[in-house]
């Protein structure tokens, strides 16, 4: 993780420090803030590769500082600017809090209290998407310029947070959606059991059963209504992309 740089902008100087020194143990270089002020004047002088952002600061919140970064990004692009891995944390485990922050831009969202491993991971999936994103050849494959992921009959917009099965909107839970989403990005790839339930909900080891994924993709399956979720025995799951 050399030369990787992230901002993290976090009030809780314990909380910033943990995660400061979880993801230094990993190589990356971390910048710390604790009020948006200082987050923002760092991301200007610095351009961080990905910025760990709390949704509610002592000087405003999280969600108008992602859209700031977006906008940024966008006005940009003739500079070669690289989209920025953001990673949002709330104290809140509402619904309406997770629409709104990757409604603003974030890459992923995590509910405190969280595993910083899961946190490590979450952020090593998300830069993983965003270099991918950033190269033509590997990129244009999972998301198109308007935000739209498709794999045969199946399109899913991450914009509006709607998937479709031909002409047909599915009824999915934000759950559902994720799943889909994360197949999406890593079409004709085993995928472990844990990778998902690390990837798809917070969980700090084992509260989070394997039954509880196997329930989900069986509800997805049926609302498919095709084939596109294999079950590798023992392994996990892979999306069989349909062209």
């Amino acid at each position: 993780m050399e030369n990787i740089k992230v901002l993290t902008i976090e009030d809780d100087e314990g909380l910033n420090r943990g995660i400061s020194y979880a993801l230094e143990q990993e190589g990356y270089t971390v910048l710390c803030a604790r009020t948006l002020r200082e987050g923002s004047a760092i991301y200007e002088k610095e351009n961080p590769d990905a910025v760990i952002l709390d949704l509610n600061l002592p000087d405003g919140d999280g969600i108008s500082f992602c859209r700031k970064i977006r906008k940024f990004e966008g006005d940009n692009t003739a500079e070669n600017k690289g989209r920025t891995a953001v990673l949002m944390l709330t104290a809140r485990d509402l619904e309406t809090d997770e629409i709104m922050g990757l409604t603003s831009g974030a890459d992923d969202y995590m509910t405190k209290p969280f595993s910083l491993s899961v946190l490590k991971v979450r952020l090593q999936n998300i830069l993983s998407r965003r270099s991918a994103a950033s190269d033509p050849a590997e990129g244009a494959e999972a998301y198109t310029d308007d935000g739209l992921m498709k794999s045969g009959d199946v399109v899913l917009d991450t914009k509006t947070f709607r998937v479709f099965c031909g002409e047909t909107e599915l009824d999915l839970s934000m759950t559902e959606f994720r799943l889909v989403q994360y197949f999406l990005e890593n079409k004709n790839q085993a995928l472990l059991k844990e990778q998902i339930l690390q990837r798809v909900w917070d969980i700090d080891g084992n509260f989070v059963e394997e039954n509880t994924l196997s329930v989900n993709i069986s509800r997805l399956r049926k609302k498919l209504g095709g084939s596109y979720i294999r079950t590798i025995q023992g392994i996990g799951y892979l999306w069989e992309d349909k062209g």
